[in-house]
């Protein structure tokens, strides 16, 4: 058997918070990617690795986030 709700007609405490959620133009659809092979330094691998771990993030997609800003900064260049 369920126990019923019991409503009460009590104020109730609310707090108005700011909006978090991005603008409908800023959710787009993920970039075309391109598969590559690329050697990279060990220490660098197990530095992102670390990173990942703690963000709770796939290191992969650190790496090219990483890749992305920097030839957005140097593509006039």
């Amino acid at each position: 058997m369920r126990k019923r709700t019991r409503y009460t007609d009590e104020p109730l405490e609310m707090e108005v918070v700011a909006d978090f959620l991005p603008p409908p133009d800023k959710l787009v659809l993920k970039k075309e990617s391109v598969k590559v092979t690329i050697s990279l330094s060990k220490p660098s691998v197990e530095f992102f690795k670390a990173k990942a771990l703690e963000q709770g993030a796939p290191y992969q997609k650190m790496i090219r986030r990483v890749l992305d800003v920097y030839a957005e900064r140097y593509k006039d260049a």
